[in-house]
């Protein structure tokens, strides 16, 4: 049987990865790992995770596909940065007895969850 120590990424399929750095580093503020090379790839560390965002044929975007959640600090600023940035909310801001969240879209359709725990909730 196969041994998985842990996920290496988490990776996205975009159209345009120009413009998929420009929504990941300029509205969302995440910092490249480094830059592309060969392939159409750029990655991003996320604490203990990466996301790896990639450009090439037969990786389609789905809007019904995978979601990853973005672990922030204060979620109301992030609320109010991304209505300043006028991204449209797919699921509004919400909160739950354990955390705080809401669902934006990058421009390939892809979901973003921003979230925050409630204290004592891991």
């Amino acid at each position: 049987m196969i041994k998985v120590n842990e996920a290496a990424f988490f990776g996205y399929p975009v159209t345009d990865l120009a413009r998929a750095r420009k929504f990941y580093e300029g509205t969302l503020g995440l910092k490249p790992t480094g830059e592309p090379t060969t392939v159409p790839w750029i990655e991003y560390e996320l604490g203990n995770a990466t996301l790896g965002l990639g450009a090439y044929p037969g990786w389609n975007t789905s809007r019904d596909g995978a979601m990853i959640a973005l672990e922030v600090d204060d979620f109301a600023k992030a609320v109010a940065e991304l209505r300043q940035k006028e991204i449209p909310f797919h699921y509004e801001p919400t909160e739950t007895p354990v955390c705080h969240f809401a669902i934006v879209r990058d421009p390939d359709d892809n979901a973003i969850m921003i979230h925050q725990r409630k204290p004592g909730h891991s």
